[in-house]
């Protein structure tokens, strides 16, 4: 049966780690400050604002919301991008996405300072990602996969790794990661005529196609680290799935991350560590 690989234990040794960050940029009197960019009362945005504040306030980061209604205009939610690129006391901010279909999502995204960007949705912070260069910041789940990674000692210099997926949010920037690790990438989608072949000489599998059941016994070889950043609802389970076919591929991996508990319990402490470094890109 697959080692499972937890994202709390991950967690918590990242944020004993920025512990002593936080306090030196406090002594150098700066505290470390996240605005939290929110259209409407999405569940999963309350969610992970929730997940957000506590993580931050643990840390001893301060945290404001900034809350317009669902039926807000463009002009609304430009004026309040605008009030934290101008405020000096924000160091990160997260724009909750998707956004409601009256908005023009790419421009709220591109208004908001690179600098600021702590969870990857400018181009510049893209740009950032493939150029391995220090501008703006990964998407927080792309790089808590290589945090869970790293946490459990698991190799990725010279190793082969498939992607499956291939959006801008996960898919395409871990690969990008993973290849700054020294890792041998491939990366497949939905599309993939030949998916278990394409998985069949890897030592990590990264499953991030957003459709449950997309990695089966049939990709799976009991060398395997398969990471699961799906998150699904099943509703005839009554419960939250991965990407992967858990209860098949388990006996059959090395190891495999939990759905949920395994990256998704990462991404808030990840987050914490963008904010604490655009504060600390303002001190240096």
């Amino acid at each position: 049966m697959a080692e499972l690989l937890r994202g709390a234990p991950a967690a918590s040794a990242l944020c004993e780690r920025l512990s002593g960050r936080i306090l030196a940029l406090k002594e150098a009197g700066v505290t470390p400050r996240l605005a939290i960019v929110r259209v409407g009362e999405r569940a999963d945005d309350l969610a992970y604002e929730c997940g957000a504040l506590k993580r931050c306030g643990a840390l001893g980061i301060a945290v404001e919301s900034v809350v317009l209604s669902a039926d807000c205009s463009q002009e609304d939610l430009i004026e309040a991008i605008d009030g934290v690129n101008a405020d000096a006391s924000v160091h990160g901010c997260l724009l909750f996405r998707p956004l409601p279909a009256q908005l023009d999502e790419e421009e709220a995204c591109e208004r908001l300072a690179p600098e600021k960007d702590v969870d990857g949705i400018t181009s510049a912070s893209l740009y950032g990602v493939f150029s391995h260069r220090r501008v703006g910041f990964a998407p927080c789940t792309a790089e808590a996969v290589l945090a869970l990674l790293e946490h459990h000692g698991v190799e990725l210099s010279g190793a082969c790794v498939t992607v499956i997926g291939r959006s801008l949010v996960i898919g395409r920037p871990v690969s990008l990661l993973l290849q700054a690790a020294d890792a041998t990438v491939t990366m497949c989608h939905t599309r993939t005529r030949d998916l278990a072949a394409s998985c069949a000489g890897a030592d990590v599998v990264v499953v991030a196609a957003g459709h449950p059941g997309t990695f089966g016994a049939s990709c799976a070889k009991r060398t395997q680290v398969v990471v699961d950043v799906g998150i699904n609802w099943d509703a005839e389970r009554g419960r939250l799935v991965g990407d992967v076919d858990a209860e098949a591929v388990a006996p059959l991996v090395r190891a495999l991350t939990p759905v949920p508990g395994g990256v998704g319990s990462l991404t808030t402490a990840v987050l914490a560590k963008h904010v604490v470094e655009a504060a600390e890109r303002t001190v240096v």
